[in-house]
């Protein structure tokens, strides 16, 4: 049973040190038993503290890694309902269903493995393949995936069949690339818990229903096996949106262990648009992998970057490296412009400078990740500190010229930038990103 936050408080140091950074032991132990905090934040916990406290300390959903390498997917560890009352921890993944009866397996490998685009400088891609046992045959299935290791090594596979001979077929292909087996019901749970034993892999446990589910992975953890990712059965939306709900407050709130673990959504539809509408209610509420049927390139950009947005920290606005980048092919008389590191705000930017044709240097000044006003209103992007930043960033060696063009919305700190910075010309560019191409233009 999870212990209250009184009773982590007495297992404490009790020193106030802070070093958590919560002001009090009390608050700290507060925030433990809340699963809004991580006992390894605590530097001078005994270790007899640390073992009483591993439980309450643990995350209400249970952390797994699927898949090995880059690649490997992390799922659970998730502490809260709502992204604004801390975060998501663990963007949820997306799999593409492979059938083994299909004559497609290799052009659909394909597709996994060219989906990845980038987006504000984050590397966003359709994540894992999902092997169907359609045909319920071992061999055939066994084809398929001997068809996926060689071409796809490096992919995590959730291999779905509640054969347990097929599965253990298919498994051994992947065995030490952490694969999930799927397929795990109150027929064949122990059999296939031994197969999930054998090989170390997490089991997928699918159900008829919440209560179903919730007796089956318990009857599975007797066997043996912590690792799991549930299913509850729901298919259609109203039914994903409820049993995905109801299984995070049983977990989050009401630390309800036999469904503590990451969800499973399976959202294939032969109408693809009414599959990415499935699809975006997984990413919203709950679900860490989502089975699609299809990955066109407007469904992956709609919702890798819903998924972007939702599992971004809202505490902590998304940056980019403090430096001047080069875009284009930029020599000493090209144009030099400065703009803040919050990362729309740079992708934006550098967007419509590339769109001008007009090689150039775009000085990326560290603001912690605000964008111009808001910079500029939180004193963190002034003359002093554009002067001191243009400075130190050495761009003095690198072009002939001394003018820099600043964001027209700053334009009132042109002068005082020119007086900190003997010898330069400042410049007061567009006041929007769109103007850039022809105002660059204008001056080549």
């Amino acid at each position: 049973m999870a212990l209250t936050g009184v009773e982590i408080f007495k297992l404490l140091p009790k020193t106030n040190c802070k070093k958590c950074g919560f002001p009090t032991c009390l608050a700290f132990a507060m925030k433990l038993a809340q699963r809004q905090a991580s006992l390894d934040l605590c530097p001078d916990v005994s270790e007899e503290a640390r073992q009483k406290l591993g439980e309450a300390s643990a995350p209400p959903v249970r952390p797994i890694t699927f898949g090995t390498g880059d690649k490997a997917v992390k799922m659970g560890e998730e502490t809260v309902l709502f992204r604004h009352d801390k975060r998501f921890v663990n963007p949820c993944a997306f799999a593409l269903e492979i059938k083994d009866t299909g004559d497609d397996i290799n052009s659909r490998i394909e597709e996994v493995m060219n989906s990845e685009i980038e987006r504000v400088g984050q590397k966003l891609r359709v994540d894992a393949i999902a092997l169907m046992n359609d045909s319920n045959d071992a061999g055939k299935f066994e084809t398929a995936a001997k068809i996926i290791a060689q071409k796809a090594p490096d992919v995590p596979v959730i291999i779905c069949s509640g054969n347990p001979l097929a599965a253990e077929a298919a498994v051994k292909l992947f065995a030490d690339k952490k694969p999930i087996i799927y397929g795990a019901n109150l027929e064949n749970a122990e059999t296939m818990a031994n197969v999930a034993k054998t090989y170390k892999t997490t089991l997928g446990v699918t159900a008829n229903n919440i209560d179903e589910l919730s007796s089956l992975t318990e009857k599975i953890k007797s066997f043996g096996v912590q690792d799991m990712v549930i299913d509850s059965g729901a298919r259609k939306a109203k039914e994903i949106l409820q049993d995905n709900t109801f299984i995070r407050r049983a977990a989050v709130k009401k630390n309800f262990k036999p469904l503590g673990y990451p969800v499973i959504t399976f959202a294939q539809r032969e109408d693809s648009l009414m599959e990415a509408l499935l699809g975006t209610i997984g990413v919203a509420k709950y679900s860490s992998i989502i089975v699609l049927s299809s990955i066109e390139k407007w469904k992956n950009l709609a919702l890798f970057t819903l998924r972007q947005n939702l599992y971004t920290d809202p505490q902590v606005p998304m940056q980019v490296e403090q430096k001047i980048y080069k875009i284009g092919e930029p020599s000493p008389t090209s144009p030099l412009l400065i703009t803040t590191n919050f990362s729309l705000t740079y992708f934006i930017v550098s967007g419509e400078v590339e769109n001008s044709k007009v090689p150039s240097y775009l000085a990326v000044m560290d603001s912690e990740g605000l964008s111009v006003l808001t910079a500029w209103a939180a004193g963190k992007f002034t003359a002093a500190k554009i002067a001191q930043f243009i400075k130190d960033s050495g761009v003095e060696n690198t072009v002939s010229h001394r003018e820099l063009i600043i964001p027209g919305y700053v334009a009132i700190l042109s002068g005082s930038i020119e007086d900190k910075l003997e010898g330069w010309k400042v410049t007061v560019g567009p006041r929007e990103a769109n103007g850039i191409p022809a105002f660059l233009r204008s001056k080549s």
